[in-house]
């Protein structure tokens, strides 16, 4: 098997940082030479074929060669890529050029294992950095290259399952926004069918606003609270949640859910709106607006869609305020134009999305097995 060592990136790497050319000089841009910044490196980012923007040969910057570790080492700290291609790179990287005794993929699997680790290396006190000389003295787990290989060749093959699975859910989510214009018409033919407020068709009202946290509890009789963080398009965000005390429930029983609400963010992405489902009957909220439809005459589900859609959000979009942060009123939300097709067609819709959500939940389970099974072999083969 040969023998496993530790050591120094500085030992087996060759440390390079980027740099900016001026951009007020219009010679040094625009040329053939890519020029890649960390916001273009994502969580899924692995081999950077392309960048952005580019550079000319005035600018006189030497480039990396293929197969460079990409590290960003400030604003974030973290997010690593491959170079697919020569190039060049900006001062937010502290990158590796891998010698004959480490294999790029290898290291690569690596750092995407240590990003709490390089956070808690990052220097500064306007924004944190990871300096070079930081980078040189990390103590890396080095096996043979041939055990290299194969670590970087199984979590590459767990890597590819976790995209795919990751791809069929979003298309999923894709179908149910296709098929609610197939059914209903785009954005800016709302008039194809009798349209009312929101507030005529559904009681509206918002979750605790005035000091939620005086009604917190940890103990094991709290009531869970739904925040923005719990909603998410067209589902419910389970993680994250905070808990009311009972009394604290029952004092704020004009916030309490039922089975149905269309729960809708109003700061941070307003307009994000799910429907509680009755596991969820009885929580409470916080800081969110909740509509009760009158489900003779709207299915909660069709509601809670053409929210999230187009035709809900470019309204939203309108009536959103806040520099810093985007906020949206309740009373806007009252005024929001709905349309309303036939009830057996909204309900024709809920149905449909009833048997995607059976579809992707099969799916979320296998990619939540995919995902402990990736963590595990991480631990297995790093730590």
């Amino acid at each position: 098997m040969g023998e496993w060592k530790t050591v120094k990136l500085g030992d087996v790497c060759e440390i390079v940082t980027g740099s900016t050319p001026g951009t007020q000089n219009p010679e040094l841009w625009n040329g053939n030479i890519k020029w890649v910044t960390p916001a273009e490196i994502t969580d899924t980012s692995y081999f950077i074929n392309d960048t952005a923007r580019h550079i000319s040969p005035k600018a006189g910057l030497k480039a990396m060669p293929a197969g460079t570790v990409l590290l960003s080492s400030r604003a974030p700290i973290g997010k690593v890529a491959i170079a697919g291609t020569r190039m060049c790179c900006n001062q937010g990287f502290k990158n590796l050029i891998c010698s004959d005794q480490i294999n790029n993929r290898y290291l690569y699997r690596y750092l995407k294992s240590q990003t709490a680790y390089l956070n808690s290396l990052g220097r500064g006190a306007t924004f944190k950095e990871v300096s070079k000389p930081i980078v040189e003295n990390i103590r890396i787990p080095l096996p043979p290259l041939h055990i290299q290989l194969e670590i970087a060749d199984i979590l590459d093959q767990v890597s590819i399952l976790l995209e795919k699975r990751k791809t069929q859910i979003d298309k999923l989510d894709l179908l149910v926004k296709s098929r609610f214009v197939e059914m209903f018409g785009d954005p800016y033919e709302l008039d194809k069918w009798p349209c009312k407020h929101v507030e005529e068709i559904a009681d509206v009202t918002v979750g605790v606003v005035i000091r939620p946290t005086q009604y917190y509890t940890d103990k094991p009789d709290g009531v869970k609270a739904f925040r923005s963080l719990n909603v998410g398009i067209m589902h419910v965000r389970d993680d994250d949640w905070v808990f009311f005390t009972p009394e604290g429930h029952k004092s704020n029983s004009k916030s309490a859910l039922k089975e149905g609400d269309v729960l809708v963010v109003r700061s941070g992405y307003p307009g994000i709106s799910c429907v509680v489902p009755a596991n969820y009957n009885g929580c409470n909220a916080i800081d969110i607006i909740i509509a009760r439809p009158h489900q003779t005459v709207i299915n909660p589900v069709f509601m809670c869609a053409f929210t999230n859609n187009a035709h809900g959000m470019n309204q939203i979009k309108a009536k959103t305020g806040g520099a810093a942060q985007q906020h949206f009123n309740v009373s806007a939300y009252k005024e929001l134009t709905i349309s309303l097709p036939p009830l057996p067609l909204q309900t024709r819709f809920a149905d449909f999305v009833c048997a995607t959500d059976k579809s992707k939940l099969t799916m979320q389970r296998d990619l939540n097995k995919l995902e402990l099974l990736y963590k595990s072999l991480v631990q297995k083969m790093f730590l």
